[in-house]
């Protein structure tokens, strides 16, 4: 056990307060029609990885527990969304350049639709990111959807194309894989990382662009992250950007490389930054009470910052930072009271202080599949944690300052996703299928492919 120990890490704790309650002039991200068992986003209802609901599976097996499971047609890294009855998955087929929505009756996994686009252009991405990486966002009403360089679709609940929009080409070396957000009458699409990357609003009704804000990726020849030495050769975020009304001000809260910024949902003008971050990025800021988590990915720098700050406020509302010499994080984390939880790429859970970012506890999570390593962002339910690494193995962890494996599944198959959980059922998305893993009982499995 490695318990509390520190490899390679330099704490700066900047203020001694942190304040976890949840305060009542916060609303959550999504201000919809969903209903309260439904899944409508990235990072589910509140984008902080967590449900209210408590009634899980513990158990399961590739024949036990598995009410459905549907073929699909090409590899896939996005989370499902879970609304009206239906689960929505964005999906690439790569042969034929198709980037489209899939719909699901969630009763039985039968495939309702799927409406997208072809794009006919080359786009670069990495080898283990397949195109249509961001989870589409729905209020209940439309479905939204970020293809990069294909564009912003958005549809009917029925399927029905409500308009389109091009962005231009999406070009880095990696891919793209951020979500779109909704908040109010808006919906916010974080366009890059690469040359043109920028954050947009739209009117979700329309389509029309409300305003657009760039955002110049850093290229400096000197380290500002804490470590000696030149930057590494790949600098960008591929973080899901965080829309929020806060004491009567709504704003987006971006993770970038170096800086976490917030700008106005209304104007898109800047509110706030903080230093502190490093300059590659992969995992999505939340918020814990007053306080939103950010993390870096590659040798990973974590801050915590107070919101409701005006200008740089990386001195007055900067509760703490962690400085890493060799965590890779891209999933993103979860908060339990005052305790933090990441699932490292490397396999390693880490519980972290919340109120200092002092290590507690990390623990490597070991499955029966060959590969320990995730893309997996955590979610939580009640005192659970619950986390898939690439082999398709879920871990229930209990949320609490002593290390404790409940359960360990597996479904037997790669995936690069995270669970979205609703009414006592859990949906996971792999390479080869999606499934719908419930103590509701096994169905008979739904036969066939998606188009």
């Amino acid at each position: 056990m490695l318990g509390s120990r520190l490899r390679g890490v330099r704490l700066r704790v900047m203020r001694s307060h942190f304040t976890a309650a949840c305060l009542p002039f916060f609303c959550g991200v999504v201000a919809c029609h969903v209903s309260a068992g439904d899944w409508p986003a990235w990072r589910g209802p509140k984008a902080d990885g967590s449900t209210t609901e408590t009634a899980f599976p513990t158990h399961w097996s590739p024949t036990n527990q598995i009410r459905w499971r549907v073929d699909l047609p090409d590899r896939g890294n996005s989370t499902p969304i879970v609304v009206g009855g239906k689960v929505f998955i964005t999906q690439a087929v790569e042969k034929d350049g198709r980037r489209f929505v899939a719909a699901y009756d969630r009763q039985n996994g039968q495939l309702l639709w799927e409406k997208g686009t072809v794009f006919e252009g080359k786009e670069e991405t990495h080898e283990d990111n397949p195109y249509a990486a961001g989870s589409p966002v729905s209020d209940g009403e439309r479905v939204v959807a970020s293809f990069g360089s294909a564009g912003v679709m958005a549809f009917g609940m029925d399927g029905r194309e409500l308009w389109r929009r091009d962005l231009g080409p999406q070009q880095h070396q990696w891919g793209h894989a951020a979500s779109p957000v909704l908040l109010g009458d808006r919906v916010f699409v974080y366009h890059g990382p690469g040359p043109g990357t920028r954050v947009v609003a739209f009117d979700k009704r329309d389509g029309k662009i409300l305003w657009e804000k760039p955002l110049p990726e850093p290229v400096p020849t000197e380290r500002t992250d804490g470590f000696k030495g030149r930057l590494p050769g790949v600098i960008g975020s591929f973080s899901t950007p965080l829309a929020v009304r806060w004491d009567g001000r709504e704003e987006v809260i971006l993770s970038l490389p170096e800086s976490l910024v917030s700008v106005s949902a209304e104007t898109g003008s800047e509110l706030w930054r903080s230093g502190g971050l490093n300059p590659l990025v992969y995992t999505s800021p939340f918020l814990a009470g007053q306080t939103v988590i950010a993390m870096g990915g590659f040798s990973g720098s974590t801050v915590a910052v107070r919101v409701g700050g005006t200008g740089d406020v990386t001195s007055s509302h900067r509760v703490w930072r962690e400085e890493r010499s060799r965590k890779n994080r891209l999933g993103s984390a979860v908060v339990k009271d005052d305790t933090l939880y990441v699932f490292n790429m490397d396999g390693f859970l880490e519980c972290v202080d919340l109120r200092t970012g002092e290590q507690l506890w990390e623990e490597r999570l070991n499955g029966p599949g060959a590969a320990d390593a995730s893309w997996s962002s955590l979610t939580l339910a009640g005192d659970r944690l619950y986390t898939v690494n690439r082999s398709g193995d879920t871990f229930i962890v209990r949320a609490s300052r002593k290390f404790e494996v409940i359960a360990t599944n597996t479904v037997a198959e790669p995936s690069n996703s995270s669970l979205a959980m609703s009414d006592g059922e859990l949906f996971l998305r792999t390479w080869k299928g999606l499934w719908c893993i419930s103590d509701k009982g096994r169905l008979a499995a739904v036969s066939g492919v998606s188009r």
